[in-house]
């Protein structure tokens, strides 16, 4: 079956590269137009996917420290029953472990070196439900976490600026204090470091520290855990899942979800990602901008061919169509190249970054200066997509101008000096 003649014709159009210097040139720069595309729609791919790599590895780093959702009581007391408060949440299909938790804020001592932590008191048989580093150390130090023991597990961070190593003693102090004859005297008790982790995240391998939590509740002065961890079936459905705990355990439960606990880092990823995509999508128009310049060109060239196919028949709603197919099968090509290309250098990122730093002898990622030093990608779907259909809907509406000033060329005008 033949094909209309306005993709025929406009197909032709699109690869015409012969009939002297003046069609070369048009045809050079349909091809600069198509791969304009091509390369915005790769770099947007590309920068997204590498984007999303360090959201991903920041986040599971983040999140082998933290639970994905935090239940705690609003006055900031121990929870009347944190069994009973773990087998509500987990009637949620979504939630898949529970464990208790107190967290406070405090100073940790050793000598004349102090620094501010928060204190996290865990139990260990639970703690390997709700994050993974409990599961990493729950053959090594987080065993010697026992009630009783007083014994620490700090982040490696955290010790290192101690200046303290397995078996050295501490001192935390506790905030608030304790009222005797001889004024308030903060509450202070000694631990010994049993060993240290490293999530690999600076704000928690500095910042954290992990005891038992029948300590913490005693030191603490709290009589019992203060909040429940839950881990999610999956980690980005916890917005949904939290809003949905906060309805069915009631006022007197404050819930509070992983991307609310690290808002700041959270919202400024999601800004700069969305800049960037702006940004980018700046190439793509200024591609699309080529296209009408090119379209332009074709109609003034081929001016004659249009009055021709106008006095032999043709609608001006057709000669619209060829220069719109015209269009858009640039606008095709070069969107389904650089989707191509993008997700071939994303997919492969892994390989062509070290190969790059091998032949420049350069370390665009230096391990002492980045908690990542290897360049992640993980190109989304939900990214790619909506690429492709911008890219494409920007490349139509780039021939419309073009389409219409070709169906408004009249026969006679053009044909007068022919």
């Amino acid at each position: 079956m033949p094909l209309p003649y306005e993709l025929q014709v406009g197909w032709r159009y699109t690869r015409a590269g012969r009939g002297g210097r003046r069609n070369r040139f048009i045809s050079f720069i349909s091809g600069a137009s198509i791969i304009g595309i091509a390369l915005g729609v790769a770099a947007l791919i590309i920068v997204l996917s590498v984007m999303n790599g360090f959201q991903r590895d920041v986040r599971d780093r983040m999140l082998n420290v933290i639970a994905h959702v935090e239940l705690l009581d609003y006055a900031g007391q121990a929870l009347p029953d944190w069994h009973a408060t773990a087998a509500k949440a987990r009637q949620n299909p979504e939630v898949v472990g529970a464990a208790p938790f107190i967290a406070t804020q405090s100073l940790i001592a050793r000598g004349e070196d102090m620094r501010g932590a928060v204190v996290r008191g865990i139990s260990p048989a639970d703690e390997a439900q709700v994050t993974t580093l409990g599961a990493q150390l729950k053959d090594g130090a987080y065993a010697r976490l026992v009630p009783g023991g007083w014994n620490i597990v700090l982040g490696a961070e955290l010790a290192r600026q101690l200046n303290v190593r397995e078996g050295d003693k501490i001192t935390v102090v506790a905030p608030g204090g304790q009222v005797t004859p001889a004024g308030v005297v903060p509450r202070l008790k000694s631990f010994t470091v049993v060993g240290t982790f490293s999530a690999g995240h600076y704000e928690y391998d500095s910042g954290l520290a992990l005891i038992h939590v029948d300590d913490a509740a005693k030191l603490y002065r709290t009589q019992g855990p203060t909040g429940v961890q839950l881990r999610l079936r999956d980690v980005h459905e916890a917005r949904r899942v939290a809003a949905e705990l906060a309805q069915a355990m009631g006022p007197e439960i404050l819930v509070r979800d992983w991307t609310r606990s690290n808002a700041i880092w959270y919202d400024a990823v999601q800004v700069e990602k969305r800049m960037m995509s702006i940004v980018l999508t700046l190439i793509v128009v200024v591609a699309a901008f080529n296209l009408v310049s090119t379209l332009v060109m074709t109609v003034t060239d081929k001016q004659s061919d249009i009055a021709i196919l106008r006095t032999l028949g043709a609608s001006p709603r057709s000669i619209m169509g060829i220069f719109i197919v015209q269009g858009a099968v640039a606008g095709v090509i070069g969107t389904l190249s650089g989707v191509g290309l993008g997700l071939l250098v994303a997919f492969n990122i892994d390989v062509i970054v070290p190969f790059i730093e091998r032949v420049l002898n350069v370390s665009f990622l230096p391990g002492s200066i980045y908690l990542i030093n290897h360049m992640p990608s993980d190109p989304q779907r939900g990214d790619i997509v909506p690429i492709a259909v911008v890219s494409l809907i920007l490349a139509f509406l780039a021939t419309l101008y073009p389409s219409w000033r070709a169906s408004r060329v009249q026969p006679a005008e053009a044909l007068r000096y022919e």
